[in-house]
């Protein structure tokens, strides 16, 4: 009975747990052998209905405790359901802490996975599906220890 009851307990608040009403989109990618190629750029599509709410992009990286640098540069490029071109900017994303050493995000071992905005308070002028596309701007081709990358579209 006991057993029972914290099985239906745990499932219960699994169930909760993945309930974000927020989120309107959000997938991740695993990149070939954990290294993340400069012509391995993501494409990502979205649909968006409503044009009058506000919303949040992030990126969400997995990388593992052997990348050799603090930072990660990538670049974003945002389409529209026209096609043309809305935005497109080059990003710093800290996975550690440049000091410490200390890895930023959640993690345990040695794989940590980081969510950061990148295109904050965004307005999407029409209905319909949008493109992020991600590229990765480190000097190193391919880039080791990046294992997974990812966005996520949230309302404000």
């Amino acid at each position: 009975m006991y057993k029972t009851l914290v099985c239906w307990a745990a499932a219960f608040l699994l169930l909760l747990s993945s309930c974000d009403p927020a989120r309107v989109y959000e997938q991740n990618i695993d990149l070939p052998e954990g290294n993340w190629a400069i012509d391995n750029a993501p494409v990502f599509e979205f649909e968006i209905k409503d044009t009058t709410q506000k919303h949040d992009v992030f990126v969400n990286l997995r990388y593992g405790l052997e990348y050799d640098f603090y930072n990660l540069y990538l670049q974003h490029e945002l389409t529209g359901p026209d096609g043309k071109l809305i935005s497109k900017k080059l990003h710093e994303i800290l996975l550690m802490d440049s000091k410490t050493g200390k890895p930023l995000g959640k993690g345990s071992s040695d794989t940590f996975d980081l969510q950061q905005v990148i295109l904050k308070d965004i307005s999407f002028p029409k209905a319909g599906t949008y493109k992020l596309k991600l590229t990765q701007y480190m000097r190193r081709d391919p880039l080791p220890h990046i294992q997974a990358v990812g966005i996520r579209v949230a309302k404000k």
